[in-house]
């Protein structure tokens, strides 16, 4: 796709640093540094997000950063723990339309980075949870 950045990226058209690549995937700092050592880890194949997959190219994909995620810890002595998120689609925090993983090193609580999960378990009754996981296990695919 030519107007995608991150294929751009791939075809060496847009400069990025680079930490690792194979004819599979490519990771590279994140422009943006969320905390220091930020690393996308896209496919070489251009997919908009995670429901394009299929089992070869996940496993293809999400094999690779166990060794990735290793590396930039490894990298830095101070780094004490990583997130690891994938936004899917707009309302989800996709900004490039190309997959991608973040690998966000973590040095402490004041790193600057931050999540925030809700906690809605008042919300929520063991009968609507049995319902819900029901719903889900239905429309898994083999």
């Amino acid at each position: 796709m030519t107007d995608c950045i991150f294929c751009k990226i791939i075809a060496g058209e847009i400069p990025s640093t680079t930490i690792y690549e194979d004819e599979k995937v490519k990771a590279f700092l994140d422009i943006s540094q969320a905390t220091k050592g930020h690393t996308l880890v896209i496919p070489k194949k251009h997919i908009a997000n995670i429901f394009e997959y299929d089992e070869k190219l996940a496993a293809d994909v999400f094999a690779r950063i166990p060794k990735i995620a290793r590396a930039i810890k490894a990298s830095d002595p101070k780094i004490q723990g990583m997130n690891i998120v994938n936004n899917n689609g707009e309302v989800a925090y996709q900004t490039v339309f190309h997959s991608h993983i973040h690998l966000i090193p973590r040095y402490n609580n004041e790193d600057g980075f931050s999540m925030t999960f809700q906690d809605n378990t008042e919300k929520n009754t063991p009968e609507s949870l049995q319902e819900i996981g029901a719903n889900i296990s239905e429309k898994i695919e083999d």
